[in-house]
């Protein structure tokens, strides 16, 4: 028994960590940092949205949803549409806003 329960602590200590699931969108219109704060206001207002990043020069809008929730693709490019721009790619991802930034930086 005492081995047993030693194997499932070490595998549930070594378990992957599941990366958080993001939407990432593509946003034609977005000209200016105002442009930029705008959109991020109003996908942080989401119920559902945890983080939101938001980069101008590669016109991406990535927004992660808060554990246990789902985001709305559709919900989402509703509002960004809304703010008067053009949503051209919506896709899930599976990584967390900090990742996506990470990854960002790291091209830049």
């Amino acid at each position: 028994m005492k081995k047993l329960v030693i194997t499932v602590a070490l595998a549930l200590a070594t378990w992957p960590s599941f990366a958080a699931t993001s939407i990432k969108a593509t946003v034609n219109g977005m000209v200016c940092a105002f442009c930029a704060q705008g959109i991020e206001k109003r996908i942080s207002s989401m119920p559902a949205a945890k983080a939101v990043f938001v980069d101008l020069k590669k016109k991406t809008v990535a927004i992660e949803a808060k554990e246990g929730q789902t985001l709305d693709g559709n919900a989402i490019k509703a509002e960004i549409t809304d703010a008067g721009y053009d949503v051209v790619k919506l896709e899930t991802v599976q990584k967390s806003v900090e990742e996506i930034k990470a990854e960002v930086r790291a091209r830049k």
